[in-house]
C-alpha cells in the first residue's frame, strides 16, 4: 500500500482531489481532502501497487502544477482499522454511533449503533456519513420509512440507523464484497439482521433491489459522478412521497448533482454541509 500526500491552497487540493475521485478508472483507491491549517489544505490518497501511486503523483501534478505530491510506502497493515480505533462516538441528532470500546449505555432517547473499526466506510466520523443522519433525522420528523435502499452501504450504519428507527426492511448494495460482509455482520451485531441484507453489486440495476421497489427512503453516500449517473435510477425507484439522502459530493459539487434530480421530479427540503461535503435531502412530492 502506498500513501500519496500534498499541501496547498484549498482550491488546487479540491482540484486535485477531484481529478483522482472522478478519473474512470482511478489509479487511486481511496482519497480525501481536509482542511491542515487555517491557511492549508492537505489531501491523501492511497494505492495499491507504486505504479499506481506514481500514477496519482503525475495526475496531481497534472491538474495542480503548484502542488508537490510525496509518495510513501506504506506497511503491511489494515490502516483504516488503526487509524478508527479509540475514536470518539459519534452524535448525530438521535444517534449515536461508536465502537464497543466507547458505546456505553444508551442515553434517554437516544439510539445507539454499534459500529467497530474496520476496512467498511462508514463510522459516522466523515462528514458525509454525519451529514446523512442527520439528514434522516430531518425525515423522521415527518414519517418513518419502512422500506429503505441502501446505495454504497459501506459499513450498514445509514441502513442500521433506519432499521432501529421503525424501518420494517432494508437493502444495502456495495461494489466491495468486504463491505458487503463487514456490512451483513455488523447488522448481526446490531440485531437487525433478520430485516437487513446487503449485496455485492453495481449501482441499483440488480434484479432483487429493482422488484422490492418502491422504497420510502435511498440512502446514495458516493460520489457525485456515480450520484449523477444513478438520478434515472434512483428517481425511479422512490415512492412517491418517498425521500431521496445524497452525499459524498463536494459543497461545489451541489448544483450539478441537484440539478439530475430535481429535474426529475424531486424537490430539495434540506441541505447540509460539513467539513466540506455536502448532503442534500430531497422528496418526491406525492400524487
Amino acid at each position: 500500500m502506498y500513501q500519496i500526500t500534498a499541501r496547498g491552497p484549498r482550491a488546487a487540493i479540491e482540484t486535485a482531489w477531484d481529478t483522482l475521485a472522478w478519473t474512470d478508472p482511478s489509479p487511486a483507491g481511496a482519497v480525501d481532502a481536509k482542511e491542515d491549517t487555517r491557511l492549508t489544505w492537505r489531501l491523501d490518497a492511497y494505492a495499491e501497487t507504486e505504479l499506481d501511486a506514481r500514477a496519482c503523483a503525475e495526475l496531481i501534478v497534472e491538474v495542480a502544477p503548484e502542488l508537490n505530491p510525496v509518495v510513501e510506502a506504506l506497511e503491511d497493515r489494515d490502516w483504516v482499522t488503526l487509524s478508527l480505533e479509540g475514536l470518539p462516538p459519534v452524535e448525530a441528532g438521535r444517534f449515536i454511533v461508536a465502537g464497543s470500546h466507547a458505546l456505553t449505555r444508551s442515553a434517554p432517547g437516544k439510539t445507539d449503533i454499534l459500529i467497530e473499526a474496520g476496512p467498511a466506510f462508514g463510522t459516522g466520523h466523515h462528514g458525509t456519513t454525519l451529514g446523512c443522519l442527520l439528514g434522516f433525522e430531518h425525515v423522521l420528523r415527518s414519517a418513518v420509512p419502512k422500506t429503505v435502499l441502501d446505495v454504497g452501504t459501506g459499513s450498514g450504519v445509514l441502513a442500521i440507523a433506519a432499521i432501529k428507527s421503525g424501518a420494517q426492511r432494508a437493502i444495502g448494495t456495495e461494489i466491495d464484497p468486504q463491505s458487503v460482509q463487514v456490512a451483513n455482520e455488523n447488522a448481526a451485531k446490531n440485531s437487525v439482521a433478520n430485516r437487513f441484507r446487503a449485496y455485492h453489486t453495481r449501482g441499483a440495476s440488480n434484479a432483487l433491489i429493482c422488484e422490492a421497489a418502491p422504497y420510502d427512503l435511498i440512502f446514495a453516500n458516493i460520489l457525485a459522478r456515480p450520484l449523477i449517473g444513478l438520478a434515472p435510477e434512483l428517481t425511479r425507484m422512490v415512492a412517491e412521497g418517498g425521500h431521496v439522502i445524497l452525499s459524498g459530493l463536494l459543497t461545489r459539487q451541489e448544483p450539478l448533482v441537484r440539478a439530475a434530480y430535481t429535474g426529475r421530479g424531486l424537490n430539495l427540503v434540506k441541505r447540509i454541509r460539513k467539513d466540506g461535503w455536502s448532503t442534500l435531502v430531497l422528496r418526491r412530492n406525492a400524487a
